[in-house]
């Protein structure tokens, strides 16, 4: 049975190690991203954004959007999820959830935020979901493929090039 308990400013869900989060989880991992949601600075678009990242040993970090007057200074809420988590330490992500007030249609993240999540692995999952707490499931992969990755710059280079001016 998963349990979700509060530490601090830290939550953690229990999901008994899987990578493939039950039906519970992912549930209350929605749940957070809704909550999160609630928190959104976008007095511009009014446009809520609400994002929980689940961390391999089952901590959850939650972001919503924040706007700025200078457009693109603002930050999304997959972003800022991952922000606070890479700043406690963590990398390595199970799942992040994603809610918004779409109801006709699932919120999916921004080119931005897909290339952000794929920094930290193509294989994780994204539940986009609705405000009524449907979801569908996709992985970072699937909705960025072909991706250039952390690993992409490990690959053999051409060097020394010439320069011909």
């Amino acid at each position: 049975m998963d349990q979700v308990k509060y530490t601090g400013t830290m939550l953690h869900i229990e999901d008994m190690g899987s990578r493939c989060l039950s039906k519970e989880t992912v549930k209350k991992l929605i749940n957070h991203s809704q909550e999160a949601k609630k928190q959104a600075y976008c007095p511009y678009s009014k446009f809520r954004v609400g994002a929980a990242l689940l961390t391999v040993d089952n901590c959850v970090f939650t972001g919503c959007n924040v706007e700025n007057a200078c457009y693109n200074l603002g930050v999304c809420a997959e972003r800022n999820a991952i922000s606070k988590a890479v700043s406690e330490g963590y990398s390595t992500f199970k799942a992040i959830a994603i809610a918004s007030d779409l109801s006709d249609q699932f919120i999916s993240p921004c080119g931005g935020c897909r290339q952000f999540m794929r920094e930290f692995g193509p294989s994780w999952d994204v539940y986009l979901s609705k405000p009524d707490g449907s979801y569908t499931k996709m992985s970072v992969n699937q909705l960025l493929p072909a991706s250039f990755g952390p690993e992409d710059l490990d690959m053999k280079k051409v060097l020394d090039i010439p320069n011909e001016y």
